[in-house]
């Protein structure tokens, strides 16, 4: 089975057991022969798609009336993964969104890392810093590296342990939070595994 995660950059693919990237302004979609099945936030590419019959849009498999209109079609994919749980999706933006029983909470959305530091580094060059994600968040801070840190990373800790459900990290700065979230399971395949879900129990 050949999955396809789309995103603005690359294509994301699932082999069976061997994932790689393609770059989204290089690959060529019609170079693909066998059935694809893919979710893809970009509109255009969606477009072309469309038009190719092995690739095969699971969205459409998705009870939308569980969500809300405007939520992206990965942070669904990935709830669809999970019976009980909170999905902490760190990457550019990051993303957390609470699943009891299989049932959708909610979620919200926070700066990614980068855009923060660029945020703080704008208000004053005094403040350009790295966040430090070995920073011990049980003790107020007293420099101004881990004060900045404590102000971002602490905020976004106790809120998301306060729903008391297994924590899982996934996107390119999971393995940094787990620094953060020690209990916290990485798991940088939860989209595929919703995917396979979705496909499985819509057969």
């Amino acid at each position: 089975m050949l999955l396809c995660d789309i995103g603005n950059t690359s294509f994301h693919f699932l082999d069976e057991n061997e994932d790689y990237k393609e770059d989204v302004k290089t690959f060529d979609p019609t170079s693909v022969k066998k059935d694809v099945y893919y979710i893809c936030v970009e509109p255009n590419i969606r477009k072309t798609l469309k038009e190719l019959v092995n690739w095969i849009d699971i969205s459409e498999k998705i009870d939308m009336s569980k969500y809300y209109n405007t939520m992206g079609i990965d942070r669904i994919v990935a709830c669809e993964a999970v019976q009980n749980a909170v999905v902490v999706d760190a990457g550019s933006a990051i993303t957390v969104d609470v699943v009891k029983n299989s049932i959708f909470q909610g979620g919200f959305i926070y700066p990614g890392s980068r855009a923060m530091n660029l945020t703080y580094k704008n208000i004053s060059s005094a403040l350009d810093y790295k966040f430090n994600y070995d920073l011990d968040t049980t003790k107020l801070p007293k420099n101004s590296q881990d004060a900045l840190s404590y102000g971002y990373l602490k905020l976004l800790y106790s809120e998301v342990v306060s729903y008391k459900l297994p924590i899982i990290l996934t996107g390119g700065d999971a393995f940094l939070f787990k620094n953060i979230f020690k209990e916290a399971e990485i798991n940088e395949r939860l989209i595929f595994e919703g995917m396979k879900k979705l496909i499985e129990t819509t057969a």
